[in-house]
């Protein structure tokens, strides 16, 4: 129960990141926005895969 809320947790942490990020300064700038989604996605991908996924097991 305790692994789930940690990681439904990291995702409204990563969601509110991609979010906080559009609305402050790249609104206007799609190519940016979509180089920038990707790029916080796969760091939060890199942090899950080397240190959340060994912690909470």
């Amino acid at each position: 129960m305790q692994q789930d809320l940690i990681i439904t947790a990291y995702l409204v942490i990563m969601g509110g990141l991609i979010v906080t990020v559009e609305v402050l300064f790249l609104r206007d700038q799609f190519w940016a926005r979509l180089a920038t989604n990707i790029s916080i996605v796969a760091v939060f991908a890199l942090i899950y895969f080397f240190v959340l996924r060994h912690a909470l097991k």
